[in-house]
């Protein structure tokens, strides 16, 4: 019984010296930058550029640009610009379900990939850049006002879900830049 103990205390000390260890490993993502500067500031010096978008897509663009300039510099406090992020996005629609009686699409699934770029504003080296994709489902039905609604709501959770991929990547990237 004694020797279980022990054996038991070595591996808790010896468990907790390894997590004490590998603390200092992990740096927390909204901590200062290595510049000393807050990330929510770098984040906040970053224009967002009007997404370029092929031609009847431009609603998507709107929404994912409205979003990274929210969520990026949501204070509504002018701030000194120093990075520009550059978009390109585009959609594309399937309707997998299809029903027998009537004919028409049950179901659609909007796939969206939305290309950025973080360039600095003197136009030196790129920052970082990448490419975020996804894609939400929506009903449709046989009222048209509805599928419509649907379809553009549809679109605006699409813009969120990149959004959310852009601003965790850059702010991954930009965390780590002096």
């Amino acid at each position: 019984m004694a020797r279980s103990r022990v054996g038991t205390v070595k591996r808790l000390a010896l468990a907790a010296g390894l997590m004490l260890g590998l603390s200092a490993c992990f740096r927390p993502l909204y901590g200062p930058t290595p510049s000393g500067a807050p990330l929510s500031a770098v984040l906040a010096s970053i224009q967002v550029d009007q997404a370029t978008t092929p031609q009847g897509q431009e609603r998507l663009g709107h929404y994912l640009r409205s979003e990274l300039v929210f969520d990026l510099d949501g204070s509504g406090q002018p701030s000194e610009k120093r990075y520009r992020l550059e978009l390109a996005v585009s959609e594309t629609v399937q309707t997998p379900i299809v029903s027998s009686v009537t004919a028409r699409a049950e179901s659609a699934t909007l796939y969206g990939t939305a290309t950025y770029k973080v360039v600095p504003l003197d136009g030196s080296r790129s920052v970082t850049d990448g490419t975020a994709t996804g894609l939400v489902t929506y009903d449709r039905s046989v009222q048209r006002f509805a599928s419509l609604r649907a379809a553009r709501e549809a679109e605006i959770r699409l813009a969120k879900l990149l959004a959310d991929q852009i601003k965790a990547r850059v702010a991954a990237m930009l965390a780590t830049q002096p």
